[in-house]
């Protein structure tokens, strides 16, 4: 099976280069641009009523603004400088428009650029953005003027600096599940191989000890043996190119995992029943639908399958409003396994794919990834949630 060893801080970077989704871009757009045509749009209406051709050039103006806002985002260094220059252009075209006014559209993109670029870049923009306030002194406004557009000017640059604050601490948080879960996945397939290993042991004794009265079930012991060495590498070669706990968490989850496994079983596919259970306990209705073979699957992907299923159920009890029902369906194929966890709640404000927010749904996604497959997670159309994975298979021969 073709494994993934991204980094976390891989997966992060790509995320935080399309933090904003053009769906996201677009409401940004119409937004600030409805803003602009409303407070200055008015402004310049009302101020050049009677001013003749100044008008026409100060609603132009306006537009350039507006139009320019559509690529705040992208490039909002050079939309600055145009939203700043026309802005100060229409001041001077109409002083009866404060300057504040007319340098909201630059504002705004200041607001941006503050939230998506360096910290080093927004400062400059922000020294440049505080040249013009001066201006408003002479024009009559005095210092109250004066005030007033620098206290605003900062004040976009402050708004910036809060919402960079919140994405990097929300990224930062999400790296930290990353983490956690790695670690977790870590122990539990440490624990897998090890169980492997100790039986893989005992079948070596038992071939030994019948090898000239029984041959038959030595070979059956040995064929027993190269079926778990295989799965035991598998394992191993997931664990060291895709989760690598340190050295000191490996020898506090072996410390006694092999014992634990011996005493009682590990998470399985098999053992869905016994995780539908408390669920049905708090009153809900929980259906599971096993398809196809769950014998001779790897046991990194029985585990992955398990605790995706697990971690479905326990975020329908915690987030799924007036959830009553939810549907578990498991389908093994031939190359791959499928996993359905469907509830009929609704979705609180928040609780999207797009948005991923949630550990559990960051864990799932990462336990998917390491194993090669995908999942996604998100309302659906008509109502309730979906929980749904894909995870290839590569059956032990």
């Amino acid at each position: 099976m073709d494994r993934i060893s991204r980094q976390p801080g891989d997966v992060f970077a790509g995320e935080a280069r399309s933090e904003l989704s053009p769906r996201a871009v677009r409401a940004l757009w119409w937004g600030s641009a409805g803003l602009v045509l409303a407070v200055p749009g008015t402004a310049v209406l009302v101020a050049g009523a009677e001013r003749g051709w100044r008008l026409f050039v100060a609603v132009a103006l306006v537009l350039v603004q507006v139009c320019a806002l559509r690529r705040q985002v992208r490039a909002p260094v050079a939309v600055l400088a145009v939203n700043a220059a026309t802005g100060i252009a229409v001041w001077t075209l109409l002083p009866a428009v404060s300057l504040t006014g007319a340098l909201l559209a630059a504002q705004v993109t200041l607001c941006v650029l503050s939230a998506t670029r360096p910290r080093r870049a927004s400062v400059r923009a922000l020294a440049a953005m505080c040249l013009p306030v001066p201006l408003a002194f002479g024009a009559g406004g005095g210092p109250t003027g004066v005030a007033v557009c620098l206290l605003a000017v900062v004040l976009a640059w402050t708004v910036g600096q809060w919402r960079r604050a919140q994405q990097a601490r929300a990224a930062a948080e999400m790296r930290q599940a990353v983490v956690e879960e790695r670690a977790r996945i870590a122990r539990e397939v440490h624990d897998v191989v090890a169980h492997t290993l100790s039986v893989m042991l005992i079948q070596a004794g038992a071939a030994d000890d019948v090898f000239a009265e029984r041959p038959d079930q030595a070979r059956q012991a040995l064929r027993a043996i190269e079926t778990g060495a295989r799965s035991a590498l598998g394992e191993l070669r997931l664990l060291l190119q895709a989760f690598g706990p340190e050295p000191g968490e490996a020898e506090q989850a072996g410390g006694g995992g092999a014992a634990r496994e011996q005493l009682e079983p590990g998470p399985s596919l098999a053992r869905l029943d016994e995780l539908a259970d408390p669920v049905r306990a708090t009153g809900m209705t929980v259906s599971v639908h096993r398809e196809g073979a769950f014998d001779g699957l790897p046991a990194v992907v029985d585990l992955a399958a398990y605790r995706i299923v697990q971690e479905a159920l326990t975020n329908t009890l915690r987030h799924a409003v007036g959830a009553d029902e939810v549907g578990v369906c498991v389908t093994v194929e031939r190359e791959y396994v499928k996993i359905s966890v469907v509830d009929n709640g609704r979705a609180p404000q928040g609780r999207s794919d797009a948005a991923g927010a949630g550990r559990g749904l960051v864990g799932m996604k990462e336990r998917a990834r390491l194993v090669g497959g995908s999942l996604r997670a998100g309302p659906l159309p008509q109502g309730g949630f979906e929980v749904a994975a894909r995870l290839p298979v590569e059956r032990v021969s």
